[in-house]
C-alpha cells in the first residue's frame, strides 16, 4: 500500500521561504525516484525537484539555487526547501513516486507519466 501525503504550503509574500513535506508510506517498494511537481490554473503540471535512490538530486532550471529537495530516510518523509519565492511559484504542488520492486529507471525525467503514485497536493501562494 502506497501513501503520500504533502503539508507544508500555505501564504507566504515574495522573497519568503516554506518548506514542504511529503510523508511517504511505500512499504514492500524500492523508491527509484522521489519528486515535486507543481501545477497552476489553466497549466500543466511540471518537474520541480527529484531525488533518486542513492540521493541524487536534479532542479528544475528555473527553481535552481532556490529550490533544494532532501529526504531524510529514518523517517520517511520527503522534503522541498522553497526560498527566494516569486509569484509565479504560485501552484498546487504534488509529491510522487517511481516505484518499482525490481528494475528501477537510471535517467531522471519530468515527465508525470513515469511517476505512477501521487499525493493530493498542497497549496503554495505567493503575494
Amino acid at each position: 500500500h502506497v501513501q503520500l501525503v504533502e503539508s507544508g504550503g500555505g501564504s507566504v509574500q515574495a522573497g519568503g521561504s516554506l518548506r514542504l513535506s511529503c510523508a511517504v508510506s511505500t512499504i514492500s517498494y524500492k523508491r527509484c525516484f522521489m519528486a515535486w511537481f507543481r501545477q497552476a490554473p489553466g497549466k500543466e503540471r511540471e518537474g520541480v525537484a527529484q531525488i533518486d535512490s542513492i540521493g541524487g538530486t536534479t532542479i528544475a532550471d528555473s527553481m535552481k539555487g532556490r529550490f533544494t529537495i532532501s529526504q531524510d530516510n529514518a523517517k520517511n518523509t520527503l522534503f522541498l526547501q522553497m526560498n527566494s519565492l516569486k509569484p509565479e511559484d504560485t501552484a498546487k504542488y504534488y509529491c510522487a513516486a517511481d516505484l518499482s520492486r525490481g528494475y528501477c529507471r537510471t535517467v531522471p525525467t519530468f515527465l508525470p507519466r513515469d511517476f505512477a503514485y501521487w499525493g493530493q497536493g498542497t497549496q503554495v501562494t505567493v503575494s
